[in-house]
């Protein structure tokens, strides 16, 4: 509440709409010399507006602080020596600087004094720094094959950009350089849109609010930072005085004319769906001029439905009967830009998103879920960005400020005040799960940032400094149920009265005879919210030092303070100091060489953080097992217990109970000293470290032609401090001989541990204790990873031609002894055998898209792409375990390194054959009147209908990436593959 009066005092007297600068070179086309002294005026006939400045002794001109919009122009009106020029349109995105050449020609040569258009002069050559940044511009993005409208789904075709494997359904679907998706940073118009929790977008921004999109991989300028990975900004819509906009309307029909498959495919949540799948979206977009050149807005709306069938399927209780659930995706985006004067511009912007994913019982082929049990996944979304751009005499600068909210309810139940259920039969199979998902997940984080940016110009130097705060108050209602589970057991007559009653799919808690067997009882303890404020303090000055007209160089330094990295210590990581440099040199006036080496550090998992707490306890057991942790030196000797300790969440679990009538929570508070954990959790003692990134970067530009252009950039991003798990009351490592394989024993295990463990607790100081965990976690930093790319990009704009196309390849190696924050050694804490390929690994990455344009108002788009095989982590098979070493710590449907592996084989050693996908989008667009257009479109994803079993979007614990039995043997289960051949229609009326 408190940063909600912030933001309202705030927006009183601010304002803001993105500022950029343009360079413009201009240069003599005979002598090929800059040319000092000339007039050159910048406009933009979409807001009739018109800015001018005298070139320098270098023949540059930089128009300070405009707008990020398209349509600008260049135009050289001309002399008595040089004719007159324009430059072709011109897009400016949100935190860009591009740079534009006007090469004039003499003025005897143009006898009959007419305006030549330079068409190179968009310059796609990046001139200015040593930026690798690609970008697609909303006209690209309308002509690919999209499915849903979802933008992310674009960024695969950019180089350095993968589909990435998460580690839970919802998980950021995009990898950059190989890091995981989690620590990829979205911006919109260069504000914050992370959901800190775990990673991803807040607001996913849909295509109709998205003037372009821009992926900074490597070398970015010193004003980014809290990523090691790499930045995805978009830059909206905004008004201009003509009114434009558009409605549509999408279906994906689904399974009934779609290609075959036995796999699930997945929505786009990334959640599992199968029959009945269907998807309706609709929407609108409207903008134009309030106030003509003055003031000017967009705004957009969005929805999706989904709907999808599971099965409910209990022969012993008559039960077998469709369940059908909805998925809903609301989207509302809107912008407002304001021109004071010439020198003062603002705007606002809100985005609103209202997302419920329904689990509505039963499963994909059938499940034993009941409809009451059923619950929705709600990720509700609100950011309100108001900001100010301004220039005065030789400085321009920004002052921002947005407010955001995301709520994060993983499982809101259908029946909130009711508790989870598990029916048992005779058999004791399970005859249903009723009542209540059984746990709760619901995150709010409240988020304010605060930005100014400030730039001072000269003669040959740009320099810009900064300051940014981000405060995110985080809160967490989690663990079990509150209200409480029941495991029962029914008998054959209990069964029989349940069928014959015709409650069917209704069963719910009431329906359960009351004198049922209760086999046992558990609830949460700890009933409450808990979380705290994360603080980010950054502030950063970069000099763009123009050299000579061929060479530029950029010096620059960031800091970045988060004040969760102070964990369980008394301080926190206070030097994390990142220089940046960068050099560009214009080889000619159609090549130039770039490269440089610059740091950026990472901001701390807020997940890192707030499991510390969860997965924590205070009870005098627990402290007096970390004291004993502390006396064998494997916690520092200065640790101070309270502060890496916390009353977190814990289920006490009782026996003997009648049903529906088990104790609170509150009786059963004396039961959290006793309770043995298979594993809690502590705040590190010694902090935590940001996670930092060593960027290299080595590239080539070449505009052979007005509209070709071929780039070649070399990467290498070397990862340190990266997080993980360490265990520090792990059992003793146990190598296993591939030839001779003996599998240890749990009890085995842990005996061998620090704190040997026996019959669900220890003996310490001659004391026995129960109220302890077997293993005791902290996270560390202490991860490694490293990344080699190469990257060839040749890319044909349409000019006069009826095609173009873009074509990239990129050979890289990706490789960590860390995959991401719940990471952990499969041998005790043995990361020196950890060390292999990433799971978002990629060897070769082919992406083309070509369009053809037969006729006007027809456009024909084929997009391919072609990936080589994903790793495969290879786990124990055929040795009725795959827990070979005895830890505990052994899942067979986890990829995060914490299974056993079969015996002689290394992580991720192994891969899947390669992923091959082509889609297909043909559109026409019929003229009414005017402006005013229909717009027919037909998309076919994967033409060619090929069964990939890599390379795609995939959840880990549901993907072909784990396999057992060695990679030898060439056992292969197939878990799952990509979808089949599917189409998609749509129709819009664009006006």
């Amino acid at each position: 509440m408190k940063q909600f009066f912030l933001f309202l005092l705030l927006s009183v007297t601010t304002f803001a709409v993105a500022q950029e600068d343009l360079s413009v070179s201009i240069i003599d086309f005979n002598t090929q010399k800059p040319v000092a002294n000339l007039e050159v005026l910048l406009v933009n006939s979409s807001r009739n507006s018109s800015l001018q400045q005298i070139s320098n002794a270098q023949g540059k001109v930089t128009f300070r602080g405009i707008p990020a919009l398209d349509g600008y122009q260049v135009v050289f009106e001309g002399t008595l020596i040089y004719a007159a020029q324009k430059s072709e349109l011109i897009s400016v995105r949100s935190n860009q600087a591009p740079n534009v050449t006007l090469v004039l020609a003499p003025k005897e040569s143009n006898e009959l004094n007419e305006v030549v258009i330079t068409k190179g002069a968009t310059a796609k050559i990046n001139r200015r720094d040593a930026e690798v940044s690609f970008e697609m511009k909303a006209s690209e993005i309308q002509e690919i094959p999209v499915e849903g409208r979802d933008i992310t789904r674009v960024l695969f075709r950019l180089p350095n950009v993968s589909q990435a494997t998460g580690f839970y359904p919802e998980a950021a679907n995009v990898s950059i350089n190989g890091a995981s998706s989690g620590y990829t940073s979205y911006l919109i118009d260069g504000l914050d849109n992370n959901e800190r929790f775990l990673g991803g977008q807040k607001f996913a921004i849909p295509s109709g609010f998205v003037k372009d999109v821009t992926v900074l991989t490597s070398n970015f300028s010193a004003e980014y930072g809290l990523t090691g990975s790499g930045i995805i900004n978009i830059t909206p819509r905004s008004g201009s005085n003509e009114t434009t906009g558009e409605v549509f309307f999408i279906t994906r029909p689904g399974p009934s004319i779609d290609g075959k498959s036995s796999f699930a495919q997945r929505d786009l949540s990334g959640n599992q769906v199968k029959n009945g799948f269907a998807r309706y979206q609709t929407g609108a977009g409207i903008g134009g001029a309030l106030v003509k050149d003055k003031t000017f807005y967009y705004v957009n709306f969005e929805h999706t439905t989904d709907i999808k069938d599971n099965l409910l399927n209990v022969p012993q209780l008559g039960v077998t009967e469709t369940v059908r659930g909805t998925n809903t995706f609301n989207y509302f985006s809107s912008k407002i830009d304001q021109i004071w004067n010439p020198n003062f511009n603002s705007s606002l912007r809100a985005n609103v998103g209202v997302i419920d994913i329904e689990r509505q019982g039963g499963g994909l082929e059938g499940g034993s879920t009941f409809k009451s049990a059923g619950n929705t996944q709600q990720r509700n979304s609100i950011l309100l960005a108001l900001k100010n751009s301004y220039k005065f005499g030789n400085f321009s600068g920004e002052t921002n400020v947005q407010y955001s909210r995301f709520r994060w309810n993983y499982a809101k139940p259908f029946n909130p005040n009711s508790s989870q259920v598990t029916v048992l039969g005779v058999n004791d199979e399970t005859l249903g799960v009723i009542g209540n998902p059984g746990y709760v997940f619901d995150a709010i984080e409240n988020t304010i940032q605060l930005q100014q940016k400030v730039k001072y110009y000269t003669e040959n130097h740009t320099v810009k400094a900064g300051l940014n705060f981000i405060r995110g108050d985080h809160q967490l209602f989690g663990g079990g149920n509150p209200v409480g589970n029941y495991r029962v057991k029914l008998n054959q007559n209990q069964i029989d009265v349940i069928k014959n009653s015709g409650v069917g799919g209704d069963l719910n808690v009431n329906d359960i005879p009351q004198d049922v067997q209760v086999l046992n009882y558990n609830i949460e303890l700890r009933p409450t919210s808990f979380g705290k404020n994360q603080d980010i303090y950054s502030a950063y000055i970069e000099d763009l030092w123009s050299v000579t007209n061929r060479l530029n160089l950029t010096l620059g330094l960031r800091y970045d303070y988060d004040n969760l990295s102070k964990g369980g210590s008394d301080k926190g990581d206070y030097n994390n100091l990142a220089p940046r440099f960068n050099f560009n040199y214009k080889l000619d006036n159609s090549s130039s060489l770039r490269g440089g080496y610059g740091i950026s550090y990472d901001k701390v998992n807020y997940a890192v953080y707030s499991d510390a707490l969860q997965q924590n306890t205070t009870s005098q057991s627990y402290k007096l097992e970390l004291e004993e942790l502390i006396r064998l030196g494997l916690l520092p000797a200065n640790t101070n217990i309270d502060r890496i300790t916390y009353n977190g969440n814990l289920a006490a679990t009782v026996s003997g109970v009648n049903y529906l009538q088990g104790p609170s929570a509150a009786d059963l508070q004396g039961q959290r000293e006793n309770i043995f954990s298979n594993e809690r959790r502590i705040l590190n003692p010694n902090g935590y470290k940001n996670a930092y990134t060593h960027e290299w970067a080595l590239g080539y530009q070449l505009q052979l032609t007005d509209e070709r252009l071929f780039f070649v950039d070399v990467v290498h991003n070397r990862g340190e401090n990266l997080t993980r798990l360490r265990n520090l009351n792990a059992a003793a490592e146990y190598p296993i001989d591939p030839n001779n394989v003996v599998i240890r024993t749990q009890a085995q295990a842990d005996a061998s541990r620090p704190i040997p463990i026996t019959n669900g607790g220890a003996t310490i100081n001659g004391q026995r204790v129960t109220g302890i965990a077997r293993s005791v976690i902290v996270s560390e930093n202490e991860g490694k990873s490293k990344y080699y790319a190469m990257s060839f990009n040749y890319q044909k704009a349409r000019g006069t031609d009826d095609y173009s196309y873009r074509l990239n390849y990129t050979l890289s190696s990706s490789k960590n002894d860390t995959d991401g924050i719940n990471f952990r050694a499969s041998d005790g804490n043995n990361y020196a055998n950890e060390w292999g390929p990433s799971v978002n690994d990629r060897t070769h990455n082919i992406n083309g898209i070509y369009s053809y344009y037969p006729f006007k108002g027809t456009t024909l788009t084929l997009a391919g792409l072609l990936q080589s095989g994903q790793p495969i982590n290879r786990i124990p098979l055929g040795f009725g375990t795959t827990d070979l070493n005895g830890d505990g710590a052994s899942f067979s449907d986890a990829y995060q390194g914490n299974s056993d592996r079969f015996p002689g084989e290394s992580r991720n050693n192994d891969r899947l054959p390669w992923n091959t996908t082509f889609d297909l989008g043909v559109q026409h667009q019929i003229t009414i009147a005017g402006n005013n257009k229909i717009e027919l479109r037909a998309d076919i994803f994967n033409v060619l209908n090929a069964e990939n079993l890599s390379g795609y979007s995939n959840n880990a614990t549901q993907s072909n990436q784990i396999q057992g039995g060695s990679s030898a043997s060439g056992l292969f289960t197939q878990r799952n593959a990509s979808p089949p051949r599917q189409f998609q229609f749509g129709v819009r009326y664009l006006f």
